[in-house]
């Protein structure tokens, strides 16, 4: 058996001598050829093709005048590709690299784009996804990238449409909080809904989903006898949503509003 097994290992070696040799068409290309065709690649949507060529860019010529501008694109053609960890992986490089870059700002934006899309996405309430289901790590690192851009870059051209993202988020996060808040009252883990409605109101005091958040731990309170301390947070809840459907049919009741819902 050993000799057989001999024997097939030197006809496999020796088939290896006969396979043809994949050529690379770019070698002696130069930068100027590398970037267009990645340019064009680009262009068509060929994105896969046009990261290895800016990839090879780099790496042939590193300190040429393309260098810095492919791992621009190649951020972007990650992005666009769907490979969101690398375009992020591929931001923070050049931010660390090139912090004084004239581009830099973009790379913040591009930053907090590949996050914001990799969790919760414009459209994500729209899904059937459950929020309790979605890891609000990805918002709140867009979240970050996007408040680094508006704090050092206060002028730059991607910064107003930053902020907006950051409001949107905000208020995702705060549903996001609230949503678990309810999944744990529903639940009878009032203990937990309370806690998840608190950190909602303290770290989102200004997210429209606070207004439920206050509602939440009043019940929560109440629900575990804890009075007084349902009764300041219906004092808060009273005092910044005075008209709040979540009561405002209840108060006139003998039932306390609170255990209307």
């Amino acid at each position: 058996m050993a000799a057989v097994a001999l024997v097939a290992l030197a006809s496999l070696t020796a088939g290896c001598g006969l396979l043809p040799e994949v050529k690379d068409e770019t070698l002696g290309w130069s930068a100027n050829k590398l970037y267009s065709e990645a340019k064009d690649s680009m262009n068509d949507g060929a994105w896969d093709k046009a990261i290895k060529l800016f990839e090879k860019l780099e790496a042939r010529y590193p300190y040429g005048r393309y260098a810095q501008q492919a791992q621009i694109e190649v951020a972007y053609a990650y992005f666009k590709s769907g490979e969101q960890a690398s375009a992020i992986a591929a931001c923070d490089r050049f931010i660390k690299l090139h912090p004084s870059h004239p581009n830099v700002d973009y790379m913040y934006y591009l930053k907090g784009l590949a996050s914001f899309n990799d969790d919760l996405g414009v459209m994500g309430h729209v899904s059937m996804q459950d929020e309790t289901e979605r890891d609000p790590k990805g918002m709140r690192e867009a979240f970050d990238a996007f408040r680094q851009l508006a704090i050092r870059f206060p002028d730059s051209k991607y910064t107003q449409d930053a902020v907006l993202r950051m409001k949107y988020l905000v208020n995702a996060m705060a549903s996001n909080e609230v949503h678990v808040a309810r999944y744990y009252m529903k639940r009878g883990a009032y203990l937990a809904a309370v806690n998840r409605a608190q950190s909602a109101v303290l770290n989102y005091p200004d997210a429209p989903a606070i207004e439920e958040a206050l509602f939440i731990m009043v019940k929560g309170y109440d629900s575990m006898g804890m009075t007084d301390l349902r009764d300041d947070a219906e004092r808060v809840m009273k005092k910044n949503f005075p008209n709040s459907t979540y009561y405002a049919q209840g108060l006139d009741r003998k039932v306390p509003w609170w255990k209307l819902w």
